[in-house]
């Protein structure tokens, strides 16, 4: 497991620093193909695209891999809840994969390229720090008091990213952030991804701060 997390971690890393190096290189010699908006239609290959067209292959397979991990990991832990009655056991080093969040920037730079919002989507990757806290509670047993503060966590966590959402909506429904839709609809976009990621978050932080604060009373007494 320790192997696999490092592996995600690395190659998540490299397919970053894959797709920065090729951006700076054809926008430096290629005439900013597949950065400046193109007609494929009339595309025709030329070697010089290979840095580009590879980089982003990687980084569409590593996100797939991301999800699909993601995914098997939701299934993997009712599976562990439903038997073994503890809570998985994941490194507290997947909360790296939260620096992915950082790639939403990105969406102020194409958005001026082209008018692409697409990768603001990423600012959902914050929520991914929550597992440094899962794997501090990692084969934590299952127990009422477990159940408990789980259900107290992600409620908190629900309605703090709900009402951000639902003031968003109220503010930004009104069109008129500077005077432009355009602009609304990116904040729109901007602040859901952050509440979600927030509420992913949230709902594994106060679960672990909920649990080691009433051991902390329990042996106090």
């Amino acid at each position: 497991m320790k192997k696999r997390t490092k592996l995600t971690i690395c190659l998540g890393v490299i397919c970053a620093l894959l797709v920065a190096i090729s951006s700076w290189y054809t926008i430096a010699f290629n005439n900013s193909r597949f950065i400046v908006p193109m007609d494929l239609s009339e595309y025709v290959f030329r070697v010089q695209d290979l840095p580009m067209i590879i980089s982003g292959v990687l980084l569409t397979l590593y996100i797939v891999n991301i999800v699909v991990l993601f995914l098997e990991s939701i299934k993997t832990n009712r599976r562990r809840e439903l038997t073994l009655q503890s809570t998985r056991t994941i490194n507290p080093k997947l909360g790296f994969l939260g620096l992915l969040g950082f790639a939403g920037f990105l969406g102020f730079w194409t958005y001026s390229v082209d008018k692409t919002i697409f990768p603001f989507v990423f600012f959902l990757f914050f929520g991914f720090f929550g597992f440094f806290y899962e794997g501090k509670m990692s084969n934590t047993l299952i127990d009422e008091r477990y159940k408990e503060n789980k259900m107290k966590a992600q409620s908190v966590a629900n309605k703090t990213s709900l009402s951000i959402i639902f003031l968003a909506i109220l503010i930004l429904g009104q069109g008129k952030l500077m005077d432009n839709l355009e602009y609304t609809l990116i904040a729109l976009v901007i602040v859901i991804a952050l509440s979600i990621a927030l509420e992913i978050f949230l709902s594994e932080y106060l679960l672990y701060h909920y649990d080691n604060d009433e051991q902390f009373d329990e042996s106090e007494e």
